[in-house]
């Protein structure tokens, strides 16, 4: 349901996320820029902090991508840079950046301020700067932990307090819904024209014989490497390719190191957004390796969705936020049912015409449009029945069409 215009003009929402908006895209990407079609949108870029604000001045940045029709990013001013000490320094310039982002939308006619909040350690804001609705988004366990931990005082403070929060996973949905009533769970979504649409292979891939078992994102601590390495080793006929930046957790760049020395493993490095989307569909398998700990029994993968668009066979540890897949995905336990399932992956009756429709299926009802309206949604109720009737409306004439 793209627009020119917001279908709200009159509200305007302030996102505080950690990441910049020219960064590698993440869900709150997909999210924040989509509810440009119905909101006037800023999206704060995280400050520098004082000691680096020379650095940003002088470093380059990457392109950022294309922003919507009614959706701006702010980047701090270099006299506005992030201070911890002294308090008052601190509060005033977290004011005062606040204020800023504010004003941009007051100045395109925003009658109503929605302050949208990605992290616990933006709930100063929540003191900082009025707002006609508050919402917390929750898409990760924030403690980062492999140990379970409990929820920590700052976050289940902001819990209670905010007007409305959205939670990615059942897990999280069952550990921390209690604290507000007004809680709704939204899970991660696809671009499925992105994912779904055949493109020709990558320079890249298209040299790597087949079969291809593929996994594609970032490179982590979170995943199985133990178990990638042993599949790789049992199966040298088979093609591990990993497309991706591999971030910089302590002891990865070991694993990377031995699985490299596999002649039957490649790593494709680094891609854009855009580009990451044409892999999957030339993979033969997909894999979602992930360890099973107190951090991963909480997320909700961002690619089953961008596996089952691209109609590959996919294949996942059986993860809480996994199981409701289980029978389009197949979730293996032991090292042995991990190769079974990679085989089965590769057979005639995986790679049908009527299983990879059936995957793409199940992926279409969770494009990112269709989540994002029913965010906007919710924030519509909240506001109000004149603000709800119109995403209702619009929902109607949607329909209609």
């Amino acid at each position: 349901m793209p627009t020119r215009t917001p279908a709200l003009p009159e509200v305007g929402l302030v996102a505080l996320v950690a990441d910049e908006w020219n960064h590698r895209w993440q869900p709150r990407h997909q999210i924040i820029s989509r509810l440009a079609q119905y909101f006037h949108v800023v999206w704060v870029n995280p400050p520098a902090h004082w000691t680096r604000v020379f650095d940003r001045l002088g470093g380059t940045r990457s392109d950022p991508p294309a922003a919507p029709p009614g959706f701006e990013a702010y980047s701090a001013e270099f006299w506005l840079p992030k201070f911890y000490g002294p308090a008052w320094l601190a509060k005033w310039t977290d004011r005062l950046r606040l204020e800023k982002s504010r004003d941009r939308l007051r100045r395109k006619g925003c009658q109503k301020i929605i302050l949208y909040l990605w992290r616990p350690e933006f709930s100063y804001a929540m003191e900082l700067l009025p707002a006609d609705l508050t919402c917390y988004h929750m898409d990760d366990e924030y403690t980062f932990s492999s140990v379970e931990q409990p929820v920590l005082e700052t976050e289940r403070r902001l819990i209670e307090t905010v007007g409305q929060v959205f939670i990615n996973s059942q897990a999280l949905m069952e550990k921390k819904s209690q604290f507000n009533p007004r809680t709704v769970q939204l899970p991660n979504g696809v671009d499925f024209a992105a994912f779904s649409t055949p493109v020709r292979e990558p320079p890249d891939i298209a040299a790597i014989p087949h079969p291809r078992i593929g996994y594609s994102g970032w490179m982590k601590k979170q995943l199985d490497w133990d178990l990638l390495l042993h599949l790789a080793v049992k199966r040298p006929d088979w093609n591990f390719v990993f497309v991706g930046a591999v971030n910089q957790h302590e002891g990865l760049a070991s694993w990377v190191s031995q699985l490299s020395s596999c002649r039957n493993v490649w790593f494709l490095g680094s891609k854009t957004t855009s580009e990451i989307s044409a892999y999957p569909q030339h993979f033969d398998v997909c894999l979602m390796p992930y360890r099973e700990d107190g951090y991963t029994k909480y997320i909700y993968p961002l690619k089953v969705h961008e596996y089952l668009a691209s109609g590959r066979y996919t294949v996942g540890t059986p993860l809480p936020a996994l199981k409701e897949f289980d029978g389009v995905v197949a979730l293996p336990r032991s090292r042995d049912e991990w190769l079974a399932a990679i085989e089965t992956g590769l057979g005639p009756r995986a790679n049908s015409l009527e299983a990879r429709r059936s995957r793409q299926q199940v992926a279409r009802s969770y494009d990112w449009d269709t989540l994002v309206f029913r965010i906007a949604s919710v924030m519509a109720d909240r506001l109000g029945l004149p603000y709800s009737q119109v995403l209702q409306k619009l929902s109607l004439s949607s329909h209609a069409r």
